[in-house]
């Protein structure tokens, strides 16, 4: 396993990173355990969750999944050292979480004292917005004037993040948290946090991480460089598209117990013509490389400059494996300059 370091912290973490979005939905605490066991044994130390996992999220299984790793860490303190921890504070618009309000500076304080408490630990290592309190460019729309940037209040928009930044560095003074991130935002989002850490000598946040695959790569080159130069990890979360670039979701397939039989936010995962013609490209070139589908896409997402650490999940160790060893991989000139053709024949299909 290879390692790399988590933006301007201190801290290195795995280039892969054990994400946990189906614990306590798909994967039950017994199937969490063995994910995290095998994921350590494999040399893997970053792991990711988030307040409102299970996805989808609901109400009735709100913090299911902070619960699950919380249970792991209770039966292996020995261990907690050996695993860096990432967790987030969901952002508006859920009304089972502060009646769907913002990110306040009260609501970081409350929300990081009950993920400690599920978690069953005196600290987290990385603690991100995981969206934006502002309508987020990058998790909703992406067309030109769906959004109207120019009537925005950006005054009130930097008092917001002002006081969100306040009450991490209250938690961070604490030992709560020892760093802090982003979730789903955009270069502006970046570098105002940036400005205001910068001005105020208050914590900086050292990482993003956001949707990016084969099917999805609109923060390269632009985000990306930003990220690059600023010292801020880029975490590409979906970097198989939600499953569709394992090709298991092709000509309208459906296994069973795979996540598109459950509710699925369709607006973030679009099956489009578009898209399956990519795939089948991208099957034939994996084919003639010897390795899955899966395996080139999370190779591919690896390769990308800018990239700090890809976070992957899977409902089975054998997925789990399959994943993890496309690590090892080494994509060949021919293969990589497949896949760049195919890029070009379909830039960005959903």
């Amino acid at each position: 396993m290879k390692y790399s370091k988590l933006g301007s912290s201190n801290i290195d973490v795995s280039r892969v990173c054990l994400g946990s979005m189906t614990w306590g939905l798909q994967n039950n605490q017994q199937e969490a355990n063995q994910q995290i066991d095998f994921a350590l044994a494999k040399g893997i130390n970053f792991i990711d969750t988030a307040e409102v996992y299970p996805v989808p999220p609901s109400g009735e299984k709100y913090g299911d999944t902070e619960r699950h790793i919380g249970n792991w860490i209770s039966a292996n303190k020995q261990k907690r050292n050996d695993i860096v921890l990432a967790s987030k504070i969901a952002g508006p618009g859920l009304p089972y979480i502060r009646d769907a309000g913002k990110i306040t500076g009260e609501a970081v304080i409350k929300s990081v004292d009950a993920s400690l408490k599920r978690l069953q630990t005196d600290h987290i290592d990385l603690y991100q917005l995981h969206w934006p309190n502002r309508t987020s460019p990058h998790f909703a729309k992406h067309s030109p004037n769906d959004i109207n940037f120019t009537n925005v209040d950006r005054k009130q928009e930097s008092a917001e993040m002002l006081e969100i930044l306040q009450a991490i560095k209250l938690c961070v003074d604490a030992g709560k948290i020892l760093h802090c991130g982003l979730s789903d935002d955009t270069t502006w989002g970046i570098n105002e946090y940036l400005k205001l850490s910068d001005k105020h000598s208050l914590p900086k946040m050292v990482s993003i991480q956001n949707e990016f695959n084969l099917l999805h790569n609109k923060d390269w080159p632009y985000l990306i460089e930003n990220c690059v130069h600023e010292d801020i990890a880029f975490l590409p979360w979906s970097p198989l598209a939600g499953g569709m670039l394992s090709g298991k979701y092709l000509n309208g397939a459906r296994p069973e117990g795979s996540r598109w039989t459950i509710s699925q936010r369709n607006g973030l995962f679009r099956n489009t013509e578009q898209s399956e013609l990519a795939i089948k490209e991208y099957e034939k070139i994996a084919k003639n490389a010897g390795i899955t589908t899966a395996q080139l896409a999370l190779k591919w997402c690896d390769n990308v400059d800018g990239v700090t650490s890809t976070i992957i999940g899977a409902t089975s160790l054998a997925q789990l494996e399959e994943n993890i060893n496309a690590f090892d991989l080494e994509l060949s000139p021919e293969t990589t300059d497949a896949v760049s053709k195919i890029l070009k024949l379909y830039p960005a299909p959903f």
